[in-house]
């Protein structure tokens, strides 16, 4: 047993521990927040099969759960977390998987979780062969993956992503919580070399996406009714010149043609444009914390969760007609980016200072946010009381 007090140590939107019994407790709220249930389980014979690549944290997490809560599915989730060490807890996504572990041993979904890197070949014989034992075939086919790195198996050679302008430098408004109280600053993001761009596509884009579909199709692995989807991110303008337009961009571009590569092959393959949200990934982009600030400062209970957007995410995969845009994306966010909350979100951007930022922006919530991600700040959890930090990886 490792029991002890755990808090919150750390600068800005990093911290270097994280809370169990928090991480479990927002699981159980994010299926408690599906809605519609499904009251009784089916029986795991008629369930869904499902593979999610980056189940354990943000949109990944929330697919997973809104899948076993409101349809059912059963299937295999993979991820790469830290456990616990003498010195540090597990990392959230950790914990927060061992929680989703429990929660599908409760809906009897045979659901069963892979702490790997999914980049590398060798995962995609382990989960391949644990498809092929537990399943036979699988249905649905999520990839959610936002990695700082990858390692290609095949030549050996790392990737770096890089978080860049393309053409000219670009200067943009910021949060920072390096204090006590929110502060408003300006970052210069400077713009991409060739080599930037091509190592963040080779990270962030298709490639890999493209690679698990192959392995399963070389296995026979896919039923007739298999789909797949890989989560993007579009947002604002105010955002465009650092993520859209920037080197980011250019990968979330070779997803999507990586969609229509796939489409044009027989695959029913989709990205799905998801609307803003606080994630692990999105805290580190210059100026996304002070737009969402001001985003749910513009919208309050209208801003769609990711579990509401993935339940809607889910329904369009099994059935239900899809919402799709012009270049065949499942578009997801279109609360967000509808005219009336863009401009009321451009003027408050505006008119934004160290002065009014209170005002104008949903700072508190944001910051909340963030501690969340790490299972502090969460109802219900008592943090002066002692938690046991060593736990388990699911068994499968």
């Amino acid at each position: 047993m490792s029991e002890r007090v755990v808090k919150p140590v750390g600068r800005g939107f990093l911290f270097l521990d994280s809370h169990p019994a928090g991480c479990a407790q927002i699981v159980r709220d994010l299926a408690a927040s599906v809605v519609p249930p499904i009251v009784e389980p089916r029986v795991p014979e008629d369930a869904p099969v499902a593979l999610v690549i980056g189940s354990s944290s943000g949109y990944g997490l929330a697919t997973t759960i809104a899948g076993l809560t409101a349809f059912d599915i059963t299937g295999v989730g993979v991820s790469f977390e830290k456990p616990a060490n003498a010195r540090r807890t597990a990392s959230a996504g950790w914990y927060r998987t061992a929680e989703t572990a429990k929660l599908a041993r409760e809906r009897r979904s045979r659901f069963s979780f892979v702490n790997a890197d999914a980049f590398a070949d060798t995962t995609k014989a382990e989960v391949l062969d644990l498809i092929a034992e537990k399943f036979g075939k699988i249905d649905h086919l999520i990839y959610s993956v936002a990695a700082p790195r990858r390692t290609d198996p095949r030549t050996g050679e790392t990737y770096q992503s890089a978080l860049k302008t393309i053409g000219e430098p670009y200067t943009t408004k910021s949060l920072a919580y390096d204090g006590a109280e929110p502060q408003l600053t300006e970052v210069t993001v400077d713009p991409a070399t060739d080599d930037d761009l091509a190592q963040t596509v080779k990270v962030m884009g298709g490639e890999d996406w493209a690679r698990w579909v192959t392995a399963l199709q070389e296995r026979d692995l896919v039923s007739e009714y298999f789909n797949t989807v890989a989560l993007t991110y579009i947002g604002s303008d105010i955002t465009g010149p650092i993520y859209r337009q920037g080197s980011i961009g250019a990968a979330k571009a070779d997803l999507e043609q990586t969609a229509l590569t796939l489409a044009k092959n027989g695959i029913r393959a989709y990205t799905s444009v998801n609307g803003a949200a606080v994630t692990q990934a999105s805290s580190a982009i210059p100026g996304i914390g002070l737009y969402t600030s001001l985003l749910h400062k513009t919208l309050g209970a209208d801003m769609q969760t990711p579990i509401q957007q993935s339940v809607n995410l889910w329904s369009q995969l099994t059935g239900k007609p899809k919402d799709l845009d012009d270049d065949g994306r499942i578009r997801l966010d279109r609360w967000e980016l509808t005219p009336e909350t863009q401009a009321t979100v451009h003027q408050a951007w505006q008119s934004a200072t160290q002065d009014n930022l209170a005002d104008v922006a949903d700072t508190d919530w944001f910051y909340t946010e963030v501690r969340r991600l790490y299972g502090f700040d969460v109802p219900g959890v008592d943090y002066e009381a002692e938690v046991e930090v060593d736990v388990a990886w699911p068994a499968n």
